[in-house]
């Protein structure tokens, strides 16, 4: 017999051992998924990029050792005219080719908003998207045709009895020919992204609107933009963080001529690193670049608290 006057058993440590135990299992089964994604991050992101830091500040040859300088690579680049040079292409760049890839993609993503036969709009948004997809070293090889002295473009120019181009020969046009390209290739990226946040703009707002009487560009500016301010916002940066990147584009085209005009430091982190063995002085100027795109992301950022409607 079950003594009445006995206190009742204290099961309660032994639940909680046992959710103790299930947490620490879960736990350890967690980290064991995450283990080979944070394993690739610190040997293939991390690693490389604590290393490149390290070589900022040092003298490195790979048959001569290496020693420590400090900021000698950093004095050197901001007191090199050459560098000052290509710190500004890049800069000069990433403004045109930004400002034309956003402004440009939500044209065409309002001219692309509007009701039409469902196959003519599936082939709009079918051409202007499909450069995105082809690999940027295949659209420069065949813009450097296009460019060429005796390419389409003069040969197009001549017929209508204009003088021909210097596309890429010329210091004063070479830029403005890549930025082109630039904007032919990536426009149709963002038209997609402005067309899907223009279709989750409020119809019943719209359609107030237009009962009042408001003209389309008002609308535009008092509805559309501030809805899409946040999207707009993140076309931004993302083209930004991509120019600031160019390689490919311009090494194809020009190699960074005529002379430097078209230089970018990107091709100058290659030139210097790989080409001349200067590995330190290459890392410094990538820590630049690193930074300025810090910079330039946490700007637009600020920015964005006072011009972006959430």
């Amino acid at each position: 017999m079950t003594d009445a006057s006995a206190p009742p058993l204290d099961l309660a440590p032994a639940g909680r051992a046992v959710r103790s135990d299930l947490r620490a299992s879960q736990a350890r089964a967690g980290y064991l998924f995450a283990f080979p994604a944070m394993a690739l991050y610190l040997i293939f992101v991390l690693a490389p990029v604590i290393v490149t830091i390290i070589l900022s500040f040092a003298y490195y040859d790979p048959q001569l050792g290496s020693h420590w300088v400090g900021f000698d690579n950093f004095k050197r680049f901001f007191t090199d005219p050459r560098s000052v040079q290509i710190f500004w292409n890049t800069l000069r760049f990433t403004l045109f080719a930004v400002t034309g890839n956003v402004t440009v993609g939500l044209l065409l993503a309002l001219a692309l908003n509007r009701t039409m036969p469902g196959w003519l709009l599936y082939f709009f948004r079918l051409a202007f998207f499909l450069p995105v997809i082809i690999a940027a070293a295949f659209v420069s090889i065949v813009w450097g045709y296009f460019y060429q002295d005796n390419g389409i473009f003069n040969y197009y120019l001549n017929h209508l009895g204009l003088p021909t181009v210097r596309w890429l020969t010329s210091a004063q046009n070479a830029m403005p020919s890549i930025v082109i390209m630039d904007v032919w290739k990536n426009t149709g990226f963002f038209m997609i992204i402005f067309i899907a946040a223009l279709q989750g703009v409020p119809k019943n707002i719209m359609e107030a609107a237009i009962m009042d009487g408001t003209s389309r560009w008002r609308r535009f500016w008092r509805i559309t933009l501030p809805w899409i301010s946040p999207v707009v916002f993140f076309a931004i940066v993302y083209a930004s963080i991509g120019a600031l990147q160019v390689y490919e584009s311009i090494y194809i085209l020009t190699k960074g001529g005529p002379g430097d005009a078209t230089r970018s430091m990107s091709i100058n982190i290659v030139e210097e690193a790989f080409g001349s063995f200067q590995i330190g002085y290459g890392a410094s100027v990538a820590v630049v670049m690193t930074v300025v795109i810090l910079v330039i992301t946490v700007v637009q950022m600020l920015v964005s608290r006072r011009l972006v409607s959430y």
